[in-house]
């Protein structure tokens, strides 16, 4: 027993160990109960898991704010609002890909489901990396805080720019290296095909590129959500909780967004100034002569700002809902 009450980076194992098994338990549900078959998702089963998703993440935050105090709590919702922010921008991509590869609704979800699993795994070297490089340099912080501000600028300079899956590097290496089919064959990734030589071989499926693709996409956004999410807190449990919880309402979040995209053009303009806020806070604590910018601030301002944006974008494609 004595292990379990050991310290992996900087907290209980326990802990750590109660997190992976209930994002198991979810992950064994949605896929091994819930979605047995593929079929697509309506956009109203699709909001109602997201509820589910949204308070699991929230309600995981009241324990940690239980457990190890109101000022951890604050940093896990703020990093979980920004994560699901970012989440939802990297939806727009994804819907890009999903329409090059003419993947129907139906399968849509076996590729995010595996995207998912994918992004544990990659978030978690990610994160690992960082706070390696934290704890070892401290000034690799305010490298993070400065390439957030330039991100932020660099969004609200340029605005929104159309993902060209077809240029995709990754896309052009896979498709010269290995056997790719033009055509999916349901739901598999791989199948056994002959070849012009008479043999036969396996292939990659479109939908199995889908999947490769959507795993770029995530590294991509990764870059910008974790100096952010590095930004508000240091500690690797509540960066990478938040962000996990976060990604997974994505999948069910995305059937929804996917149908009204279009009606949240504004949110990377409130993305762009929360980048810049989060980046901007750490230099400003330094010029104020405290450690750090109070918690709940924090909190405060990038709900603010994440809300005013939701609803400006509301407001300002009102009549296109209408028509």
């Amino acid at each position: 027993m004595e292990i379990l009450f050991g310290l992996f980076l900087g907290k209980p194992l326990w802990m750590w160990l109660t997190f992976m098994g209930l994002v198991a338990v979810l992950l064994v549900l949605d896929l091994g109960v819930f979605h047995r078959e593929s079929r697509a998702i309506g956009v109203s089963e699709s909001l109602v898991l997201s509820a589910v998703y949204i308070s699991l993440g929230v309600a995981f935050g009241g324990w940690i704010w239980w457990t190890l105090g109101a000022e951890a709590g604050m940093n896990y919702l703020t990093g979980f609002a920004i994560e699901k922010a970012l989440a939802m921008d990297n939806v727009f991509v994804i819907a890009m890909i999903f329409t090059f590869f003419a993947v129907p609704q139906a399968y849509q979800h076996r590729v995010l489901f595996w995207g998912i699993v994918g992004v544990i795994i990659l978030r978690a070297i990610m994160i690992g990396l960082g706070a390696a490089l934290i704890a070892s340099f401290d000034w690799v912080l305010y490298l993070f805080a400065l390439f957030l501000v330039a991100t932020g600028v660099k969004m609200l300079i340029m605005g929104d720019s159309e993902y060209d899956v077809a240029s995709n590097p990754v896309l052009r290496i896979v498709r010269k290296r290995f056997n790719v089919t033009d055509e999916l064959h349901g739901e598999k990734f791989f199948v056994r095909l002959p070849t012009a030589a008479g043999k036969t071989a396996t292939f990659m499926t479109p939908l199995f590129l889908a999947l490769v693709l959507v795993e770029f996409a995530d590294v991509i956004f990764a870059v910008d959500s974790v100096p952010a999410i590095f930004a508000i807190t240091t500690d690797p449990f509540i960066v990478y909780t938040s962000n996990i919880f976060a990604i997974l309402g994505l999948r069910a979040l995305y059937f929804a967004l996917a149908a009204m995209v279009h009606r949240f053009h504004y949110l990377k303009v409130a993305l762009a100034f929360v980048l810049i806020f989060i980046g901007s806070k750490i230099f400003a604590a330094d010029l104020l002569g405290i450690e750090k910018v109070p918690p709940l601030l924090s909190l405060g301002v990038t709900f603010s700002i994440l809300i005013s944006g939701v609803l400006f974008s509301l407001w300002k494609t009102r009549d296109e809902q209408k028509a």
